[in-house]
C-alpha cells in the first residue's frame, strides 16, 4: 500500500486554509494536506507524521515550545511581508500578498528546503504526467507561466489565436489543472520555466 506523505495546516481561518490547501496541493500534488484549527487538534492526529506544518502566527505564539522543537518543519503564516516583523527561528510566508506572489513565495520555499528533490517523497505521478504534453503544449504552458495572454503567445510562437486556445484546452484536460496559478506551479516544478521568469 502506497501511503502519501502529509503536510498540516494549523489555522482557524477557513478562507486561508482553503486557499492555501489548494496551492499546496498544486505545488506538491504527491502530498496529502490536512487542516486543524488548533495545536490540540493537530496533537490528536499524530503530529510527527507530517513533513511540514503551516501554522498561523497567533497559534504558533500560543504554542511556541511545541513548534520550536519542530522549527525545521514549521512555516509560519503571517500577515506582514516585512522581514523585521517575522520570526527568525522559522520560515515565514505572508498570506496577504497577491496570488502570483504567494505562488512564487511557496515555490521559493519549496526550492530552498528541497533542492534537487532532497528530502522530498517520490513523485512518480508527476513524472508520468511529464510525458503527457506535446512539445508545443510545453511551449504554450511555459509562456502561460510567464504571464503572457493568448494573443501574445500566438504572436511569440507564430501560430493562430485559435490554435493557442486549443493547446491551452488540451493542457487543462491532460493535467487537470484549471487556474493559471496551478499551471505556473506545474511548469516550475517540472522545469519548463525558471522561477526567476515568472
Amino acid at each position: 500500500m502506497n501511503i502519501r506523505p502529509k503536510m498540516a495546516i494549523v489555522c482557524a481561518n477557513s478562507l486561508t486554509v482553503l486557499g492555501l490547501k489548494q496551492l499546496l496541493q498544486s505545488v506538491m500534488p504527491m502530498m496529502e494536506v490536512d487542516d486543524y484549527a488548533s495545536v490540540e487538534e493537530l496533537c490528536d492526529h499524530q503530529p510527527e507524521s507530517y513533513f511540514h506544518y503551516f501554522v498561523d502566527i497567533s497559534i504558533l505564539l500560543a504554542s511556541r515550545p511545541f513548534f520550536l522543537e519542530r522549527a525545521r518543519r514549521t512555516i509560519v503564516l503571517t500577515t506582514s511581508a516585512d522581514h523585521a516583523a517575522q520570526l527568525p527561528e522559522f520560515h515565514c510566508l505572508c498570506v496577504t500578498v497577491p496570488e502570483k506572489q504567494l505562488v512564487r513565495n511557496l515555490l521559493i520555499l519549496q526550492q530552498q528546503g528541497h533542492k534537487n528533490g532532497r528530502n522530498m517523497p517520490d513523485n512518480s505521478q508527476m513524472a508520468k504526467s511529464r510525458s503527457l504534453l506535446s512539445p508545443r503544449e510545453i511551449e504554450v504552458l511555459s509562456l502561460v507561466a510567464k504571464g503572457l495572454i493568448n494573443k501574445e503567445i500566438a504572436d511569440k510562437l507564430n501560430i493562430g489565436l485559435t490554435t493557442v486556445i486549443t493547446h491551452r484546452k488540451n493542457i487543462v484536460e491532460k493535467l487537470g489543472l484549471r487556474s493559471v496559478s496551478s499551471l505556473t506551479i506545474y511548469a516550475v516544478m517540472n522545469g519548463y520555466v525558471d522561477l526567476e521568469n515568472i
